[in-house]
């Protein structure tokens, strides 16, 4: 076992070199290539924000600055700051001479040489105004120089620095078809390179990939039996030592998750029984006794009539919650349920509630997950209708279409604003169910209950709109009693 184990070892560990080693010649190549041309673009684009900062600035500023002196040499310095035009020249003669340091061509050696030639004469310009600045009689001459020296000089180093920006972008047009040829250069290598790879792999494949893959689709095989329920399915256990370790795990996790799986059979059947006492459990309590309370109150007031309808009333809602334990009744038993639930309520409500059934005969011999209507009526009623000020109605529908079961618990309550109905959208799906939120968790109750016992296919969808109402849709299979 230790030798076959070692032998998919090496099988790996060729086939990796295979292909490996061609990849990261290429991969080094192209970063190098990449680092190339990247050093030099930058190179090329640093140059021309260094010269552009000065393009247009230098000349604005210097201009304005010797205006100020020659026109108002006496409140110059109070005007404008008299050491910047030597501060500019000085900035720009350094980002220049450094520029002529670096460079490598000789054509813009020549015109950077040219632009720090300007900039020293503009300086000496600039210091010989200065001078003349509080000279009486040379406002003129002082007007006329800053005229013909100053103005004609910023204008002329602007223009050199456009010529160099200029000279500088036709070398980007260079770079790039330098570029184009490396990079086609690039894929005639990376084509070779592949073409070695492919063959390479294709000679090896079937001593190492064919021994390797075929006991993998082996297990694969048997994986996918047991994924789809069959858990009797086992693995062979030969072969090479990794594989031998998996097919041994593979067999041992199988026969776990059917010891389990048949576990959690026998516990869902135990659940469903559980759920069914804990749905009964959580009808609300406060229903139970305001229907009490309004009995006494009927019976105190010597209203017999209504008090036999309560009483029958509240007998025909417990009757059908109870359903001698059944989960499934007929859809005429749920419809007299609801129509039980709303009479009691109307009692209690009457200023306030109307409803009214549309349940076609036709349905009532299909059958539905007992208190499937219940919850979504009450749901209506607390947070729909209550919640609006004056008369509000229920209407409950039902029809079949294409095998399907489609009721709809309509009411022309409060309803909810678009951020509202997103929430409970969510809590229904189970993404943000809250038991703190009754109008979301009920609703969530009644989806997972039909998942759980129809699929994935039915449930319930919602709509609603502010101020105009709410819409619950619940979707069954037409299975008949």
């Amino acid at each position: 076992m230790l030798k076959k184990g070692s032998t998919l070892k090496k099988k790996l560990h060729m086939l990796m070199l295979v292909c490996l080693v061609p990849l990261m010649v290429m991969t080094v190549y192209l970063l190098s290539l990449i680092s190339r041309f990247s050093e030099r673009y930058d190179s090329i684009v640093e140059n021309i924000t260094m010269a552009n900062a000065y393009n247009m600035d230098l000349k604005e500023d210097i201009d304005y600055v010797m205006y100020i002196i020659v026109v108002n040499s006496e409140r110059a310095e109070e005007l404008v700051d008299t050491q910047r035009p030597h501060i500019l020249i000085s900035e720009a003669r350094e980002v220049f001479q450094r520029l002529y340091e670096t460079a490598d061509a000789d054509h813009a050696k020549t015109r950077l040489n040219r632009i720090l030639k300007s900039l020293n004469t503009l300086e000496d310009r600039v210091e010989e105004i200065e001078q003349d600045a509080h000279v009486t009689g040379a406002y003129d001459r002082n007007m006329e120089r800053l005229d013909l020296d100053i103005r004609v000089l910023t204008e002329l180093i602007q223009e050199q620095v456009q010529e160099y920006i200029y000279y500088e972008t036709t070398n980007l047009e260079a770079l790039r078809e330098g570029i184009r040829s490396d990079v086609d250069q690039s894929i005639q290598i990376s084509i070779l390179i592949f073409f070695i790879i492919f063959t390479g792999a294709f000679l090896i494949d079937r001593r190492i990939i064919t021994g390797i893959t075929e006991p993998i689709r082996s297990l694969c095989d048997v994986t996918r039996l047991a994924g789809s329920g069959d858990f009797e399915v086992r693995a062979r256990e030969g072969g090479d030592e990794e594989l031998a370790v998996l097919g041994s795990s593979f067999n041992q996790m199988v026969e776990r998750i059917g010891n389990l799986v048949e576990d959690i059979r026998v516990e869902q059947l135990n659940l469903r029984v559980t759920e069914l006492k804990l749905l009964q459990a959580q009808i609300n309590p406060h229903f139970l006794y305001n229907t009490l309370d309004t009995i006494i109150w009927l019976a105190e007031a010597g209203k017999k009539e209504e008090v036999v309808m309560m009483v029958t009333s509240l007998s025909d809602f417990f009757r059908t919650t109870l359903s001698k334990g059944k989960d499934y009744i007929r859809v005429e038993e749920e419809e007299a349920h609801i129509r039980s639930y709303l009479q009691i309520q109307q009692f209690r409500y009457q200023d306030i509630l109307e409803y009214e059934l549309r349940i076609p005969p036709e349905l009532h011999e299909y059958q539905i997950l007992k208190l499937t209507l219940q919850p979504l009526v009450e749901n209506a009623l607390y947070h729909g209708i209550k919640n609006k000020r004056g008369l509000g109605k229920i209407m409950v529908t039902a029809q079949e279409t294409d095998g399907k079961l489609i009721f709809c618990v309509r009411d022309n309550g409060r309803g909810m604003d678009p951020r509202r109905l997103a929430y409970v959208k969510k809590v229904i799906e189970g993404e943000s169910a809250d038991k703190n939120e009754p109008s979301g968790f009920g609703l969530y109750n009644v989806e997972q209950r039909i998942r759980l016992n129809y699929g994935l296919d039915y449930g319930l969808s919602i709509e609603s709109e502010y101020e105009k109402g709410t819409e619950v849709k619940v979707v069954i299979p037409a299975v008949k009693k």
